[in-house]
């Protein structure tokens, strides 16, 4: 069935969900929100990966973190409420193509300048940099698409994921068959989580998916 929101868009709206179909749902749509995907990603690169941060104390790798933290998560969500609270949006849930509007373009302003943090300091690993400026191009191009179409902001950080972990393993710096067969698992789960209740069209899943893969993929040929 499709619905005519306030703003003219039509949308699809899925069957009702029971009780455990809406925590599955808000659980893995809120866990791995694309705002909290670059977290789980640095941090894997930071503790997990044998290599990229040997060199570096615990102190600094806690800094790697709380850089990510701040840039890629706490001023996006601080601009998020404030754009709400001065009426610029109408939900901080962005539910529509004009609420988001103004949040791609803060947030890619946030992610550009981590990205320049991460190059101009030769200490970080380029598979660092390489992610970061992967993050900046994919919320570069959803602001594109968002002209025509409302892709899904899920599905882009879930293939910017994929894509990072696809970039690790063509570096053969690590063993990553595990952590890609975790992530295309966790990829489904929250596609099917934002399928279901109809907050999105298939197509607006797999051109996420797509763009956050070339996005990473790009950076990856222009870094490494």
């Amino acid at each position: 069935m499709q619905t005519v929101d306030a703003n003219g868009e039509i949308s699809e709206v899925g069957k009702p969900l029971g009780f455990g179909g809406k925590i599955f749902t808000t659980f893995f749509s809120y866990i791995f929100h694309p705002i909290f995907v670059p977290v789980y990603a640095i941090w894997f690169l930071v503790y997990v990966h044998p290599s990229a941060f040997s060199g570096f104390s615990e102190p600094q790798k806690r800094q790697v973190i709380l850089i990510t933290l701040l840039n890629l998560v706490f001023f996006p969500l601080l601009s998020v409420v404030l754009l709400k609270a001065v009426g610029f949006i109408d939900s901080i849930l962005l539910r529509s193509r004009k609420d988001r509007i103004i949040p791609y373009i803060v947030s890619g302003i946030f992610f550009f300048w981590v990205y320049l943090v991460f190059k101009q300091q030769s200490q970080y690993p380029l598979l660092l940099t390489a992610f970061v400026l992967g993050i900046f191009l994919a919320s570069s191009a959803a602001l594109l698409c968002n002209i025509y179409f409302k892709i899904s902001m899920h599905a882009i950080g879930m293939g910017g994921w994929l894509g990072f972990f696809l970039v690790i393993s063509n570096t053969q710096t690590m063993l990553m068959t595990w952590p890609v067969c975790l992530v295309l698992l966790i990829a489904g789960l929250v596609c099917t989580a934002r399928l279901l209740p109809g907050s999105h069209k298939p197509f607006d899943i797999y051109a996420g998916l797509l763009v956050g893969l070339l996005a990473q993929f790009t950076a990856a040929i222009f870094i490494l």
